[in-house]
């Protein structure tokens, strides 16, 4: 027989499922029952550019919802390497010679996070440099669209901005 009931577990209330097994002595079984995870629909809009050496990413994470995120991490992966010495934007963090991995603050439904600007020195001078953008960490939510947050740009080094 299964049976569903609310337990206290350090002073909250849990929605536990309790399997009794009827040949067996002794107490029964509780098993926690997991909360789904949540649903967010992440999506990246920004541009990047690429002049003598320097790359330049700028991008706006927003969230079209159904649930808000208290954070995120999007991650930008070079095609080429970064030079050792950089000044990373607030929240930005090296995850790899070609790696970079920044937080978006809290994200609401229908709502922005916050912009996020990086200014990277590049190891040598390319022609061209491909960004790909993606969610590296979004807190276990479920994202049903990964085409609006996922992208890859390939900039040349002309200065122009390429829109994603």
């Amino acid at each position: 027989m299964r049976t569903g009931r609310m337990v206290a577990v350090g002073g909250a209330r849990v929605a536990a499922a309790v399997v009794v097994l009827g040949a067996v002595a002794g107490p029964a079984w509780a098993v926690p029952v997991a909360a789904a995870p949540a649903e967010a629909d992440v999506a990246y809009h920004g541009q990047v550019s690429l002049a003598a050496g320097l790359l330049g990413i700028s991008l706006m994470p927003e969230n079209h919802g159904p649930a808000g995120l208290v954070n995120a991490t999007v991650r930008l992966r070079l095609s080429v390497p970064l030079a050792d010495a950089q000044q990373l934007a607030a929240g930005c963090a090296r995850a790899g010679d070609r790696v970079l991995v920044c937080e978006t603050g809290a994200l609401p439904v229908s709502g922005k996070g916050r912009q996020i600007e990086v200014a990277l020195v590049l190891k040598d001078r390319p022609a061209e440099a491909v960004v790909r953008i993606d969610t590296w960490w979004n807190g276990g939510a479920v994202d049903a669209d990964l085409k609006n947050n996922e992208h890859a740009v390939l900039a040349l080094d002309t200065g122009d901005s390429y829109v994603f």
